[in-house]
């Protein structure tokens, strides 16, 4: 949208900057707009569990589901969110890819298929957008990875970053995202805030985008390469690295006046494009489609005879065994972090009101959930009037003596972050002191594990005595580091069961533009009696229902996971359950591909994702039969970690992380080294079963073609096709093409049509610089997933661009 900005560039280089933490800049004629990280939801801005807002399944969760019109509500239901909230913006969705199962932010992602991500990514959008609110894809390229990614540097070469890294965000470009944010790392050997090949001869340049181009926060790191390189804002502001430096550099000849124009209009323009957008009409009632969402994602890869769902019939007695029924992982632990509904109803209580008194359901734990930083309840060490019954009592001081709290509250976490100024205080630009204190009453005698981290100088009082000191200064350009990776120390103290004991964790922090101050507690290992508990209530049941998985810190920005393995107490339950009752149902609370060597020891196994925060209802739905669980894999599942194509995400000492694989991530890679997956990409069924038949071809404009064919459910019951179409060229390497749900009755049949575009046939010619058909024959294979295909097709194409 084109925008009339006056000619004196330090009249428009305010646009090119923030105006604070998640503003940007006005100007006569153009607002402010405020943005907001996402995007599992509204993301505080001030990093606050108090901010509640609506928590949408992840990424992968929605990926599983291969349904653009049900990810296009979700999107709509995060829309209205954000205008709840009055947020413009939203950085989201997160279009990078499971290149490895390693990745520590993998939840966030539609999964390992740049095609499915692409049309799950835009239809995210198109919803999001529906409701009056821009989208900023993120990040901008090769963020698929998080161990020192604000400078690893990824080594990719042009056909993979065309085909795969570049291709979602190309089709976010054109669905129509308002702005795309460019990513911490490198690529081949610049930063992508100062690549301009990548932001202003690929984005603008051959897609024509018209949008913004913004530095994830904190990411811009010098003025003259930033603005040369086609960076637009830079975030957060003032002035860190554009906006009036930006108009110092063009009065200095350095930087052309029309760079600035550029950039500043883009700005501009979004915010118009903004305040132009449609609002269509807010989703009538998001629980129900949150609950449909998760079901839909829901991934079932066993049913050995038919456990699932659970019939009162024939099942009385049911043991819920593992952590993550009672405290299920419901999003990983990144600064776009969701506040949860106070009434979010667990799993295990779903499960229970949903059986009420048809089924008998028993729990027990039997293992304890293994956190980086264990959760620490509390209540708070004095009375603030505020009716707080739990929580710490948080003070502020300014300056390093005691004197008095300039501010006091009751904060109910065990990680405080501060961007937007500190209560009290002069907005984080002085020196000061934090400390949170609260009374702690152990459950159990025995050594307890006490962490505390934050990015300064700590201290840790037990009972008003000092057991821990340490930390120091910290220099603004480790700061974010520190906040990102959430590190700790610990020490161990002998409490006993039952007498409170006063806890303060105290932070002395130095000016800067955030702080932060995490703590935790681990009591003493449970007791072997909860394991033989567990063990004697499977021995009694029906079917055991054993759920595993991860812990909410488990997946997090700047740190990958190190292996692939669930925790080994879990696996180590599994295995002492199959020796009592093998009629186990293992549901897995993970977001990425994991080991699954043991999945002979059950004959039931779902994987659930993070599916936010009607998850509850939805298995319990889906156990019962009401709703089937609707997801296929968006990712593989190698045998063995050393078939995935790309594993290990360490940067070599020279910081380069190369993409040895090429185009060939997941899936691909698989098949090209006959490395046959122990579960598919594409992979899952529901409550019923499906044949493909009478597939044609029909030739369409401009190169596409249209497939058609019959889907024929053969089940007893209505349920969920995801019909898959992938294009083998001459190389015989099967690429995802197309996909499409349906719902067919129990015993009827349903039409699917699908086009593929002339693009579904060609590749990146690096040599060419260009999109390039091989000529040849091209088959067109459709199936249930990227080994089962039972139907094949054939195109003949011509040499071609």
């Amino acid at each position: 949208m084109s925008v009339d900005l006056p000619d004196d560039p330090f009249a428009i280089a305010p646009l090119t900057s923030g105006r604070d933490m998640w503003s940007t800049a006005e100007l006569p004629g153009i607002r402010s707009i405020k943005m907001a990280d996402g995007p599992m939801g509204i993301a505080s801005g001030r990093v606050d569990e108090r901010d509640v807002a609506v928590l949408t399944p992840c990424g992968t969760a929605l990926g599983a589901s291969f349904d653009a019109d049900l990810v296009a509500r979700v999107g709509a239901i995060v829309g209205g969110e954000a205008r709840r909230l009055g947020v413009d913006a939203v950085l989201a969705p997160n279009l990078n890819l499971q290149r490895s199962p390693l990745c520590g932010r993998a939840f966030e992602l539609f999964g390992e298929d740049p095609y499915l991500a692409g049309v799950l990514g835009s239809a995210w959008i198109g919803g999001l957008q529906s409701q009056g609110v821009g989208s900023v894809a993120k990040h901008l390229v090769c963020n698929d990875s998080e161990t020192d990614r604000d400078s690893m540097n990824a080594v990719v070469d042009d056909r993979a970053l065309r085909e795969v890294y570049l291709l979602p965000f190309e089709m976010a470009a054109t669905a129509g995202c308002v702005g795309i944010l460019a990513a911490y790392n490198r690529l081949n050997g610049h930063y992508c805030v100062e690549h301009r090949q990548l932001l202003t001869e690929i984005v603008k340049g051959d897609w024509r985008y018209p949008g913004f181009i913004v530095s994830d926060w904190f990411g811009g790191r010098d003025t003259l390469r930033s603005a040369l390189a086609g960076l637009d804002l830079d975030m957060p502001g003032p002035d860190r690295v554009l906006g009036t430096k930006f108009a110092a550099a063009v009065a200095a000849g350095t930087v052309s006046a029309e760079r600035l124009a550029d950039a500043a209009g883009r700005v501009a323009g979004a915010v118009r494009t903004i305040d132009g957008l449609p609002i269509g009409t807010a989703v009538a009632d998001p629980d129900a489609v949150l609950i449909e969402a998760a079901a839909a994602g829901f991934v079932l890869l066993k049913n050995e005879g038919g456990l699932l769902p659970l019939a009162p019939a024939t099942v009385r007695r049911v043991a819920i065994i593992g952590p993550n029924a009672a405290s299920p992982c419901l999003q990983g632990g990144t600064f776009a972090k969701i506040a949860v509904r106070p009434d979010f109803i667990a799993p295990l209580q779903a499960i229970r009101e949903r059986f009420g008194d048809t089924i008998q359901v028993v729990y027990e734990q039997g293992v304890a959930p293994e956190y980086r930083l264990p959760p620490l309840s509390v209540t708070p060490a004095r009375d603030l009037g505020d009716g707080a019954s739990r929580g710490m009592t948080v003070e502020f001081f300014v300056g390093d003596g005691e004197g008095e709290p300039v501010f006091a509250e009751t904060r109910d976490t065990n990680s405080l972050t501060w961007f937007v100024g500190l209560p009290g205080t002069d907005h984080l630009k002085q020196a000061g002191r934090i400390r949170a204190s609260g009374w702690y009453v152990p459950e159990r005698g025995g050594a307890h594990r006490v962490h505390i981290g934050g990015t300064g100088t700590l201290r840790l009082t037990v009972g008003g005595h000092e057991v821990y000191s340490g930390g120091g200064p910290v220099a603004p350009s480790d700061l974010m580091g520190m906040l990102k990776g959430g590190d700790s120390q610990s020490v161990v103290l002998d409490l006993a069961a039952g007498i409170p004991v006063l806890l303060s964790f105290e932070l002395a922090y130095t000016p800067a533009r955030a702080q932060g101050l995490w703590y935790g507690m681990a009591g003493p290992d449970l007791p072997a009696e909860m394991l033989e508990r567990a063990l004697a209530a499977a021995a009694e049941a029906d079917v055991v229902l054993l759920m595993v998985g991860e812990t909410a810190d488990a997946g997090v920005e700047s740190k990958d996971r190190p292996g692939t393995s669930l925790p080994a107490a879990q696996v180590d339950l599994l295995h002492r359950l199959h020796g009592v009752n093998p009629n186990i149902v293992a549901i897995c609370n993970v977001a990425h591909a994991f080991d699954l060597s043991w999945q002979e020891k059950v004959k039931g196994l779902m994987i659930t994702w993070y599916s936010g925060e009607q998850y509850g209802p939805a298995l319990a739905q889906v156990l019962a039969g009401d709703r089937e669980p609707g997801g296929r894999l968006p990712l593989s599942i190698a045998r063995q970690d050393g078939d995935y194509p790309a594993f290990s995400l360490k940067p070599m000492a020279s910081g380069d992380v190369p993409y040895r694989e090429r185009h060939l991530i997941g899936y691909k890679g698989m098949q090209a080294a006959g490395a046959a997956p122990l579960h598919a990409f594409g992979a899952g069924f529901g409550y019923t079963r499906f044949t493909v038949s009478d597939p044609s071809l029909f030739p369409a404009a401009d190169g596409a073609v249209l497939v058609s064919a019959q889907v024929r459910n053969i089940g007893p019951r209505p349920g969920k096709a995801v019909l898959q179409a992938y294009v083998a060229g001459p190389d015989g390497i099967r690429h995802l093409r197309g996909f499409v749900s349906i719902v067919v009755p129990a015993g009827e049949e349903a039409p699917v049509l699908l086009t593929l575009p002339s693009r579904a046939f060609a590749h990146w010619d690096t040599s060419a610089g260009g999109w390039r058909t091989t000529p040849g024959r091209h088959d067109v294979l459709l199936g249930w997933n990227s080994l089962d295909l039972p139907l094949r097709l054939v195109v003949e194409r011509a040499a071609g661009c």
